[in-house]
């Protein structure tokens, strides 16, 4: 059976903190997500068809 690793630091997982090692990986990946150091890919966007606004009422 392999031991189950940190996808941070590829250590192996503390049932704590699972699925990471420690507190630091799991703070380190949340500041990625926060600082958008993740993305999830979504449906490509024209921005020349977008609407433009105006502010003219």
């Amino acid at each position: 059976m392999t031991v189950p690793r940190c996808p941070i630091c590829a250590a192996p997982t503390a049932p704590a903190h699972t699925p990471f090692c420690s507190r630091g990986c799991k703070d380190r990946d949340l500041l990625r997500w926060l600082g958008e150091g993740y993305r999830i890919p979504g449906p490509f966007v024209d921005t020349e068809s977008l609407d433009s606004r105006s502010d003219t009422d």
